[in-house]
């Protein structure tokens, strides 16, 4: 089992250059399979979620071809469905919750698609209720093996319609997009999830010949077309890395320049962290976080108690929740974080508990952090990395920490950092990968 060996404490420094967007790279790696053109994609982060998904398409029949590190050529001419139907498909598909997006595409482009019961983060429920029911109002049927816990959905026939989504999210409202573009007529999909990942989906569709319209807002208006052609894209900066960094500088009394961040679709990612007092200064499209003895939470306006809380966007992403609740643990004040949209994400706090933290877990929601001021660091300790987003932050925690930590379980913060231990040593971290 891989284990991070960490000797924290350490004041960090230098140039950090995030990857490409995880959540991005999931959504237009499976748009590929809306044409039989060459689509090539830059900036993937090679990470093992994405990795795992290149594999899978590679079963179904797609044919990948790495053009240099983060680059693919994809062509999926031809589509093995006797393969997605089988059992050694199931086993593969159940690895990763992003291979529920292979259902959009090759539903629009087939009138039929399969998939096995998607795996991904324990962090709660998660329902797939929204994709089913968007499949549903275009005409499709669905079927759910519970013994085999197995899903497909087929059509004759997908015909455009209405769709008011019962909650805006983002991996559902990216599949009803890609079995839209190629539907019968207009589709319209309110209470949609407009974070920068769909917004890039809907630009890269667009360029593959599909008409879309509304991008940006909650409202899109989709007129169906018969047919997509190739296109070239490139992937955003992954702006839970660049918000990770930010916390990392500021738990380390660090000095250090996350490169082309991307401002414009940041939303209020840099504004939050500035309400917990970390000064964030903008060099054209660079990041510069100056190193900090302290920082100071601010109050709402009336001098109550801050609350951070997550909401769809443009609201605060929910996947740095987590990077906040640790960055405020070293902070000068308190505050109350409010994960409204998964119930099992705040669960790791017992670890930073046994750092020495002050938090208080109201209930699986909602957490109380009373910040030590950097007065009384957190000490090293022994760990297991439940999710990709507590495993950063129990790394950033061991990062800021007196002495020695070991982190089992790695693999969680594999799945979304890309060689993030070497990264970091670049910018003079003590972390070492080992097997225990």
């Amino acid at each position: 089992m891989n284990t991070f060996q960490i000797v924290g404490g350490n004041p960090l420094h230098g140039n950090f250059h995030p990857q490409g967007a995880k959540n991005e790279a999931l959504q237009v790696i499976c748009a590929i399979l809306l044409t039989s053109d060459l689509v090539r994609i830059k900036n993937i982060p090679e990470i093992q979620d994405v990795l795992i998904l290149i594999e899978i398409l590679k079963t179904v029949g797609v044919k990948v071809i790495r053009n240099s590190k983060g680059d693919y050529t994809f062509c999926s001419e031809e589509i093995d469905f006797d393969f997605l139907k089988s059992k050694e498909f199931r086993k593969n598909g159940a690895q990763l919750r992003g291979s529920i997006m292979l259902l959009g595409p090759l539903l629009g482009r087939f009138q039929e698609a399969y998939i096995p019961v998607p795996g991904g983060d324990k962090i709660g429920r998660r329902r797939l209720d929204t994709h089913f029911q968007g499949f549903i109002s275009l005409g499709a049927k669905f079927l759910y093996d519970e013994e085999e816990k197995y899903y497909a959905v087929t059509a004759e026939e997908l015909q455009g319609n209405y769709i008011l989504l019962e909650e805006a999210s983002v991996t559902g409202t990216a599949n009803i997009i890609m079995a839209s573009v190629l539907a019968k007529g207009t589709t319209q999909i309110y209470n949609a999830a407009c974070e920068p990942y769909i917004q890039q989906l809907c630009k890269m569709l667009n360029s593959m010949g599909a008409n879309i319209q509304g991008i940006g807002s909650n409202f899109l208006t989709i007129e169906g077309v018969e047919k997509l052609r190739g296109t070239e894209h490139t992937i955003l900066p992954d702006m839970i890395e660049i918000g990770s960094i930010i916390g990392l500088a500021a738990m380390t009394k660090s000095e250090i320049t996350i490169k082309n961040v991307s401002w414009k679709n940041l939303g209020n990612i840099p504004d939050t962290f500035k309400r917990l007092g970390i000064h964030i200064d903008k060099q054209e499209d660079d990041m510069h976080i100056p190193a900090q003895e302290h920082y100071k939470i601010q109050k709402f306006m009336d001098g109550s108690i801050l609350t951070v809380s997550d909401a769809p966007w443009p609201g605060f992403t929910p996947d740095l929740l987590s990077i906040i609740l640790v960055v405020s643990t070293q902070a000068q004040g308190s505050v109350l974080i409010h994960q409204k949209m998964f119930e099992s994400r705040l669960f790791f706090v017992d670890k930073l508990i046994d750092m020495g933290a002050q938090i208080i877990l109201c209930d699986p929601h909602r957490a109380t952090v009373i910040g030590l001021n950097q007065e009384i660091p957190l000490r090293g300790t022994m760990m297991t990395s439940p999710d990709i987003r507590a495993g950063i932050s129990l790394l950033i925690a061991a990062l800021s920490a007196k002495g020695t930590s070991l982190i089992h379980n790695i693999y969680q913060i594999d799945r979304g950092y890309e060689n993030i231990d070497g990264r970091l040593r670049a910018l003079g971290a003590d972390i070492t990968r080992v097997k225990i």
